[in-house]
């Protein structure tokens, strides 16, 4: 929850339909498989806010590319300090880092072009920079094809350029640097950013915060720097920051064609915003005075912005609306009540006694697991697995999500809600919902006499969201 010096309101006190509301929740329930929170804020007041159980207001989740516009925001308030401007070349905050003979392109490279994704690249360098130890000297090592400014590629890379950068000049990291400048006036805590082997801030994706934090971010935007009558931010850079400054596409009905500014995007309708893949967004509308802050497990990111803008702009008034104290009953109970349901299934089945704690063995695969067992309970199964050197227990309800932490499908442990249902006699279905993030799983236990067979199915992600069935064994 916001703090209580950030006003309530319902909707028509602010000017807004809560039938619009409640018909947007509606297209959502049927429509979108996986928004996980959001919070919409008018005239500086909360209106409308939910999370999707077991989501819930205290757990940060994770931005993806959202990060980018906080990283804007630290080059911002380092720009207003003196400590550099958009105008400086790249090259000059690297000597160490920078290639011998530079090429002209290299050269003329600048803060600016890193900040509005018109570094020149002719296609995004991330995957050529990121797998690399030293991640400058791998982006300042690459061919820059076209001159700086006259060319958009979306360039994740880039932004972790702003962020090495902001660094150099402060001595501390991003967010380090944003803790006291940006964070803790606006109330936000608890929040993590990945870095790079280097130790420094990923920048353009790896931010962790909270649903209200989100909406903390846009409203300062939106009342143009200042907050609580304390001035945070230029209002010079956020004109910059959120204006057009460069194309990226002529498709007038897309809001990825609407242009780019310093690491946000322009959307139709005079809104601007930051966003992050499969979902996560800050969504500011300057003509409505209005801030939407999602958190989601999207495939369709364009689905959910047509919907705002067909749903909820044209419900938005310049005056208070008359009261319906029926219609924002139903709109608060519904709010309330927003949950992922169990998987539906049997919570036992007359094999669960036979298989329970039997070691399964798999030839290497690229899970990692080498062995797994299920211990089968009344009320839950706890799931065990050997992967590499590290064991991993998840308890998993039944009918109910219980709460651990799981390593599988990530590069480390992640705080995950898992519930189970047997789906047939010989079946046991498994969904993990990471509930900091975007990804949920399903995985498919089928036993036979000899072992099992497991199989997983992902919401989103970045390569095949469907697995290669793991052969098990009983040991």
């Amino acid at each position: 929850m916001l703090p209580r010096d950030t006003p309530r309101s319902t909707p028509e006190e602010q000017g807004v339909s809560s039938s619009a509301i409640l018909s947007f929740l509606e297209y959502i329930e049927h429509n979108v498989s996986e928004l996980h929170s959001l919070m919409l804020l008018r005239h500086g007041s909360v209106i409308a806010e939910g999370w999707w159980a077991p989501y819930a207001p205290r757990f940060p989740h994770m931005l993806f590319s959202l990060s980018k516009s906080f990283t804007s925001t630290a080059i911002g308030l380092a720009v207003a300090e003196g400590r550099l401007t958009v105008d400086d070349p790249v090259l000059s905050f690297f000597p160490r880092q920078a290639p011998g003979a530079p090429e002209a392109n290299l050269r003329a490279m600048r803060v600016r072009h890193l900040l509005a994704m018109s570094t020149g690249h002719d296609q995004d360098t991330t995957a050529r920079v990121f797998p690399q130890r030293d991640w400058v000297q791998a982006f300042l090592a690459l061919p820059v094809e076209h001159a700086p400014g006259t060319h958009f590629s979306y360039n994740t890379a880039a932004t972790y350029m702003l962020s090495a950068i902001l660094q150099q000049v402060t001595g501390e990291k991003l967010l380090d640097y944003l803790r006291p400048r940006l964070l803790q006036p606006l109330g936000i805590s608890g929040a993590k950013w990945d870095r790079c082997p280097q130790g420094i801030n990923v920048g353009g994706s790896g931010l962790r915060v909270t649903t209200e934090a989100i909406a903390r971010f846009g409203q300062l935007y939106l009342n143009n720097g200042v907050w609580h009558g304390k001035r945070i931010l230029s209002e010079e850079w956020i004109a910059q920051a959120t204006a057009r400054q460069v194309a990226n596409g002529d498709n007038p009905e897309s809001d990825w064609n609407q242009g780019y500014g310093y690491q946000f995007w322009r959307c139709r309708h005079g809104c601007y915003r930051g966003d992050g893949a499969f979902g996560q967004y800050c969504l500011v509308m300057p003509e409505q005075d209005a801030v939407l802050a999602i958190t989601a497990g999207l495939g369709d990111m364009q689905e959910i912005l047509t919907q705002v803008w067909d749903g909820l702009l044209p419900a938005m008034a310049a005056t208070p609306r008359q009261p319906d104290p029926v219609t924002q009953a139903t709109l608060a109970a519904r709010l309330a009540a927003l949950r992922f349901a169990p998987p539906a299934g049997e919570s036992t089945s007359p094999l669960a006694a036979r298989v329970s704690g039997r070691q399964l063995r798999f030839a290497p695969n690229e899970w990692k697991i080498s062995s797994a067992a299920m211990d089968y309970t009344h009320d839950s199964a706890t799931i065990h697995l050997q992967m590499g050197r590290r064991k991993y227990s998840i308890l998993c309800g039944l009918g109910v999500w219980q709460y651990s932490k799981s390593a599988l499908f990530n590069k480390k442990p992640e705080k995950v809600a898992a519930s189970g249902v047997w789906t047939t006699p010989d079946t046991f279905q498994i969904t993990l919902r990471y509930y900091e993030t975007p990804f949920c799983w399903t995985i498919d236990c089928h036993y036979t006499d000899d072992g099992a067979s497991l199989q997983a199915i992902g919401n989103v992600g970045f390569g095949p969201r469907e697995s290669p069935v793991l052969e098990g064994t009983f040991s």
